[in-house]
């Protein structure tokens, strides 16, 4: 460990690889701080679907950004990291030790990598770009930017749309903007990273026997309450795992056996496409740690002991 730097652990991986459970008995053992990570557990509306730490496990040790946030107001990757460096702050501060957990790989990077720092966009550019159909936007992406177009998804409205409304209010692609990047703190903290990468199929299994868990502690009535809010439909909260699938139950769209297949399915859907991204993105000198963490003060005996 650098003496100039100070310590940050981050346990990351796809849902239901063990990552809290993990951050939990690392926090307890030396009465260390828990940071979420998840861009589901940020919100207050939804802490039995996004499996939020409950009472018990916050009684163990000290949990900070779970459900801080109202359901109607998103919160952004950038708000986000400014959270995050403010509570790993405080930690250093108490002489502990902060512990990053959570599955939302934008987050992470954005944290410790920065962002491109592209200025705020012409209020009438974005309005007269979302107020075209995608086919117009991106026809004049490909003389505006015709990289971006040619890598973009034609029928990707919201990313299309994106590219656009920068290069046309700032005169730069986005890309080049992205080129460069400000406020990561990757650079000035001495980061111990794990990533989970458990068996597939237990993952797949976990995934199953959580939902049906969520079903039994009470989500079929946490959905009722986010509906009643009538909350705009692409709010991230009301785009949470589950969610659609437990509005279209109540809705009388589909039975309850439907229901808990279809939210089991998206979980696994959800957990398969994190599982490939911290399999490749993150630097390949972050430890991967491949077993199944059923007992998490085994696991971290086990990961520590290797060399």
């Amino acid at each position: 460990m650098s003496k100039a730097r100070p310590p940050l652990a981050l346990i990351a991986g796809p849902t239901a690889s063990g990552k809290s459970a993990l951050a939990l008995a690392l926090a307890e053992a030396e009465n260390d701080i828990v940071i979420n990570a998840d861009s589901a557990q940020i919100y207050r509306d939804v802490p039995i679907l996004s499996a939020a730490p409950g009472e018990a496990e916050r009684a163990r040790a000290e949990h900070r950004l779970y459900g801080i946030r109202d359901g109607a107001l998103a919160c952004s990757a950038a708000e986000w990291a400014e959270l995050a460096k403010a509570e790993i702050a405080r930690a250093h501060d108490l002489g502990k030790l902060p512990i990053l957990v959570g599955g939302t790989g934008l987050y992470l990077r954005t944290l410790l990598d920065g962002i491109a720092p592209v200025p705020p966009i012409d209020p009438e550019v974005r309005k007269a770009v979302r107020l075209k159909a995608v086919g117009d936007n991106l026809a004049q992406l490909q003389r505006l930017d015709p990289e971006a177009a040619g890598r973009l998804n034609p029928a990707d409205t919201t990313r299309v749309a994106r590219a656009l409304e920068v290069v046309k209010s700032t005169g730069r692609s986005l890309r080049d903007w992205h080129s460069k990047h400000e406020g990561g703190i990757g650079g000035h903290v001495d980061l111990r990273a794990l990533v989970l990468l458990p068996p597939r199929d237990w993952l797949y299994a976990r995934c199953d026997a959580r939902f049906e868990s969520m079903i039994e502690q009470g989500a079929i009535q946490e959905v009722e309450r986010v509906l009643a809010r009538n909350l705009d439909a692409n709010l991230p909260v009301m785009r949470a795992i589950g969610v659609p699938e437990i509005a279209a139950f109540l809705r009388g769209q589909v039975d309850r056996e439907t229901m808990i297949a279809a939210g089991s399915q998206a979980t696994r859907r959800y957990a398969k496409r994190q599982y490939t991204w911290f399999a490749h993105q993150p630097p390949v000198e972050w430890p991967r740690y491949v077993d199944p963490v059923d007992d998490p003060a085994q696991a971290l005996a086990n990961f520590t002991q290797k060399p």
